[in-house]
């Protein structure tokens, strides 16, 4: 934060003087560590759970210090555990402690890690750092006006996020009513509506996967981070758009679609066309909703933790299926192609004003924090 303009009656500082004693906190053992307790467990993120000693108490601000999350600040106050995988700061008596956790925040200090492969950042490090210093009196006006402002936020975040899930949960209501109860339906089974497909790995494509909100699509057009593939793998095969894709473990939960990419995936999937004239769509849509159902699990050889496992074609070729005719599953499809797609919009339009209402949140606590608004004049 340095070369900024202070307002009058401000200075600047460094965090060692504004939080001074600084330490990183206590280990403590995951067996120490329960749902309930008498004091609460704080690591690098947050609560943990419960134990039954205490470290610190009184108000404390905790910054993470390890992992991915390292840089995360935390006001808390009472008696509790503070772990080593946290740093503890304690306000001097001329700061709030509320101004400096907002302060910490906006400092983004997760920049400073010095290791690749485990992100850490020492007492030394943010000590250092140099910050700007308002009078207590405008510190406390600050937090006030902060916690009054980003709470407003934060509800209507909240209400956001709740209508998403609300929208979300009328889509697989309206999809779960027109598949659960078809009429005039020919009862038959997956292998004689569905063919295996066999295709080898095409070089230089993508790796495609099925997400459990029944979308099949490359990977880079979601997220990459936190999987670990080779193209080169043995049994790699090729999908391409339109492809019914059937995740052998994760179907149960919903992953199974028709592909909208051009790619290869791991031998996990059953990649498949129609065989008997019926429309791909609505089958793929059928197998999500048995699914998500529970009736996949109920037919499943072997049930593991957070899986039922469908490799065996065989198997998987035995699951009853009861199917309307082609015209009318055609007409489902595309209402449910057709309102899916209203939805998703709503949900787009409502995700991005979410984020821009983080963004606001974020600009606010800047801009209040450096002095680039005066906040007394907005009381």
């Amino acid at each position: 934060m340095q070369g900024l303009s202070l307002p009058s009656g401000w200075s600047e500082s460094k965090v060692k003087y504004v939080a001074p004693g600084m330490q990183a906190g206590e280990a403590i053992t995951a067996e120490s560590i329960e749902p309930v307790g008498t004091y609460p467990v704080y690591g690098g993120n947050g609560l943990r759970g419960y134990t039954q000693a205490k470290t610190h108490h009184g108000t404390r601000i905790l910054i993470g210090r390890q992992g991915a999350l390292c840089g995360n600040v935390h006001l808390v106050s009472g008696e509790f555990w503070a772990s080593e995988h946290a740093i503890v700061a304690r306000a001097s008596d001329e700061v709030d402690p509320r101004w400096l956790a907002y302060l910490l925040r906006v400092m983004n200090l997760g920049q400073y890690s010095q290791t690749a492969a485990q992100p850490g950042i020492g007492t030394a490090q943010i000590n250092a750092l140099p910050v700007p210093v308002p009078p207590h009196s405008e510190q406390r006006a600050i937090a006030d006006y902060l916690d009054r402002e980003t709470a407003r936020i934060d509800t209507l975040i909240e209400e956001q996020q709740r209508l998403v899930e609300l929208v979300r949960e009328r889509r697989e209501a309206e999809a779960d009513a027109l598949l659960g109860s078809p009429i005039e339906t020919r009862h038959t089974t997956v292998k004689r509506v569905l063919r295996p497909l066999s295709r080898p790995a095409a070089p230089g494509l993508g790796v495609v996967t099925a997400f459990r909100d029944g979308v099949v699509t490359l990977r880079s057009n979601r997220r990459e981070d936190g999987y670990t593939f080779s193209n080169t793998e043995h049994g790699y095969q090729e999908i391409r758009p339109g492809d019914l894709v059937f995740h052998a473990l994760d179907g149960f939960a919903g992953a199974v679609g028709i592909s909208d990419s051009h790619g290869n995936a791991t031998p996990v999937y059953h990649v498949c066309e129609a065989s008997a004239g019926d429309h791909l769509p609505y089958v793929a849509r059928l197998l999500r909703y048995l699914g998500r159902s529970g009736f996949l699990a109920t037919q499943a050889p072997n049930v593991r933790e957070r899986s039922v496992d469908f490799r065996n074609w065989s198997m998987f070729g035995r699951l009853p299926l009861a199917l309307p005719p082609v015209e009318e599953q055609r007409r489902i499809a595309e209402h449910l192609d057709e309102q899916t797609a209203k939805i998703d919009t709503l949900i787009a339009e409502t995700e991005r004003f979410i984020e821009l209402s983080k963004e606001r949140r974020a600009a606010l606590i800047t801009a209040a924090v450096t002095g680039q608004i005066d906040v007394r004049e907005m009381a």
